[in-house]
């Protein structure tokens, strides 16, 4: 079984509801960390959900601010997917940080 630990981004996500991680088929991955960095000059709320269920909704971020959205650890199942929403237009860049186990 290989481990390998892998950061996935996503720029200047919106108020469409962006993919920034989905698990490869045949893995499981530990979700280890998700950062958000609001890049606008207003506050911004945002919203992320792993494997279809909110892990925060509507948290605030201030201007010019970043988010650590994780207190400990998420399993992840192949396919499923980690999705971030804001309610500004391009106004928050995301990390996704895994250990993926094959």
């Amino acid at each position: 079984m290989a481990n390998t630990f892998k950061n996935y981004t996503s720029s200047s996500v919106g108020t469409s509801a962006t993919t920034t991680y989905t698990v490869p088929g045949s893995t499981t991955s530990v979700m280890i960390g998700c950062n958000l960095a609001n890049k606008t000059t207003s506050q911004i709320a945002v919203d992320v959900q792993a494997a279809g269920v909110y892990i925060i909704k509507g948290a605030p971020i201030p201007a010019n601010s970043a988010l650590s959205v994780l207190d400990g650890k998420i399993i992840l199942e192949a396919t499923e997917t980690v999705v971030v929403t804001s309610d500004t237009a391009s106004s928050c860049d995301v990390i996704v940080s895994v250990l993926e186990q094959t």
